[in-house]
């Protein structure tokens, strides 16, 4: 693992951290907070099929 490698996935824990200090200061529950991870994963998804197909 190199130095570049450790600093992103500090940056990733970071982001983590947030993310869930959010979720708590908005009362989400984690089972709302994992369906909207899902609906924002298949939109991701989507869009990025939708690219896909029309290169």
């Amino acid at each position: 693992m190199n130095e570049y490698q450790i600093v992103s996935l500090i940056s990733l824990l970071g982001f983590l951290i947030l993310v869930g200090s959010a979720f708590g200061a908005r009362d989400v529950s984690w089972k709302k907070g994992l369906y909207m991870a899902g609906a924002w994963a298949g939109i991701f998804a989507i869009v990025i099929l939708f690219i896909d197909i029309v290169r």
